[in-house]
C-alpha cells in the first residue's frame, strides 16, 4: 500500500449514518406528534373552533356538543339493552318543572280549596242551621237501606277517610305535624300511612265496584231532579219539599262525582302502586288529540307518565275530599234524621215522607212501626 494514502475512519462514517438516522427519524414523527398535541389541546386555535355550528374534526358530523347536550337536557328517551328502559333517560328536566308544580301552585291551590269548602259550610250552616223534620218525628220507620247497601257504603267511606288522612299527610305532613311531634314520630305516622295507603286502596276500589252496581239505577237522571235544582232541594226553605225518588238530584250529583272521581283516583294510584308500567295519559293524550283536534304529546318516558300520574292522583284527591267533606257535612250536622239511613237502616217516615216523598209511595209497604215520636234526632248520612 501507498504509505501517502490513509485509511478511512469507519468510526466518523457510522456516526454520520446514526445522526442522519436520527433527522430521519424527527422528520417522520414530529409532524405526526405535533397534530396529536395539537387535537388533545383543551383551547383549539381559533381557526380549529366551531363553525356553523359544526364540530371541528367532524366527530359528531354536523351536530355541535352545545345541540347534543341540549338535547339531553331536555329528557330524550334513547334505547339501553338493559332490562330497565328508564335508563335510556339520562337527564330527566321535567323533574324541577314537577317538583316546583308540585310543592307549588298545587299544594297551596288544594289548600284554598280545602279551606274553602269548610268555610262555606260554616256559613251554611250559620245562615240555614240545621235541616230539621218539618213535622216532627213519627212513630214508624221505613226501610232505607238494606244490611248490603250500608256494608259497601261504610267499606268505601271508611277506607277513603284513611286514605285521604294518609295523602293528605303526603302533601303537607312535613310542614303542619313534622314540626309538631318530631322528626320520629313524624316518620314512623307515614311509614305506616304507607302501608294504610298502599292497601286500603283495594278496599276502596271493592266499595265503589259494590255501589256503583247497586245503585246505578237509581241514579240515572229524570224530570224530577229538574224540579229538585230549580227549587235547590228546599236546602233554603223550611217549608219547601221538591218531590224525589230514592236519591235527589243533589245525591246524584255526589254518586257520579264519587264514581267518576273514584275511578280517576284507582288508575292513577295503580299506575303509582305500580310504576313503569301503564301509559294512561300518553293513550289519553291521543284521543284527545283524535276528538278534539289538539296537539297534546303522545310519546312520553316512563318518568313522565309518573309525574304526571302523581299530579294528577293529587288532583282528583283533593276534589273528592271536597266533595265528602259536603256530604258527610249534610250527612251529620247539616240534618235531621238521615243519619239513621246508612246507621240502623231505617229511617222516620215523616223525613223520608218529606225528602224522598216518591220513594215512599213505592214502597209504603216497607213501613214499621217505630219506638215513638220525640227521640232525640240523629245525624244525617
Amino acid at each position: 500500500m501507498d504509505g501517502n494514502r490513509t485509511t478511512p475512519d469507519l468510526t466518523a462514517f457510522w456516526r454520520a449514518l446514526a445522526l442522519l438516522g436520527v433527522l430521519l427519524a424527527l422528520v417522520v414523527v414530529l409532524p405526526g406528534h405535533g397534530q396529536a398535541q395539537q387535537g388533545l389541546a383543551p383551547n383549539p386555535a381559533p381557526a380549529q373552533s366551531p363553525t356553523g355550528g359544526a364540530v371541528p374534526g367532524d366527530a359528531l358530523g354536523v351536530t355541535s356538543d352545545s345541540d347534543y347536550w341540549r338535547a339531553v337536557r331536555g329528557g330524550v328517551q334513547g334505547n339501553v339493552s338493559i332490562p330497565d328502559k328508564k335508563a335510556g333517560t339520562l337527564i330527566q328536566s321535567e323533574g324541577e318543572a314537577w317538583r316546583s308544580l308540585r310543592n307549588g301552585p298545587l299544594s297551596l291551590y288544594a289548600s284554598w280549596a280545602l279551606l274553602g269548602t269548610i268555610v262555606v259550610l260554616g256559613l251554611f250552616y250559620a245562615l240555614r242551621g240545621r235541616i230539621r223534620i218539618e213535622h216532627g218525628p213519627s212513630d214508624k220507620t221505613i226501610t232505607r237501606f238494606k244490611a248490603v247497601e250500608r256494608f259497601g257504603h261504610w267499606m268505601l267511606a271508611v277506607s277513603f277517610i284513611i286514605l285521604g288522612l294518609t295523602g293528605l299527610n303526603v302533601l303537607y305532613g312535613r310542614y303542619v305535624l313534622k314540626p309538631l311531634i318530631g322528626d320520629g314520630a313524624f316518620g314512623f305516622i307515614t311509614q305506616i300511612g304507607k302501608y294504610l295507603h298502599n292497601y286500603l286502596a283495594f278496599a276502596f276500589a271493592a266499595g265503589l265496584v259494590m255501589i256503583f252496581v247497586m245503585w246505578v239505577k237509581h241514579n240515572l237522571p229524570d224530570r224530577t231532579d229538574i224540579k229538585w235544582l230549580l227549587q235547590a232541594g228546599g236546602l233554603f226553605s223550611k217549608k219547601l219539599h221538591p218531590p224525589a225518588k230514592k236519591f235527589n238530584a243533589g245525591q246524584k250529583l255526589i254518586f257520579w262525582s264519587v264514581i267518576i272521581g273514584g275511578v280517576s283516583l284507582c288508575l292513577s294510584g295503580w299506575a303509582l302502586l305500580f310504576p313503569f308500567t301503564t301509559h294512561f295519559f300518553a293513550g289519553t293524550f291521543g284521543k284527545i288529540n283524535m276528538i278534539f283536534g289538539t296537539d297534546l304529546p303522545t310519546v312520553l318516558s316512563v318518568i313522565q307518565e309518573q309525574q304526571l300520574n302523581q299530579l294528577w292522583h293529587t288532583i282528583m284527591a283533593i276534589f273528592m275530599v271536597c266533595v265528602i267533606l259536603a256530604h258527610i257535612y249534610i250527612g251529620s250536622l247539616g240534618m235531621e234524621g238521615a243519619f239513621d239511613a246508612m246507621g240502623s237502616g231505617e229511617v222516620d217516615l215523616n223525613w223520608a215522607k218529606e225528602h224522598h216523598s216518591l220513594w215512599v209511595e213505592e214502597h209504603i209497604d216497607e213501613v214499621h212501626e217505630g219506638k215513638g215520636g220525640g227521640g232525640a234526632p240523629q245525624p244525617a248520612e
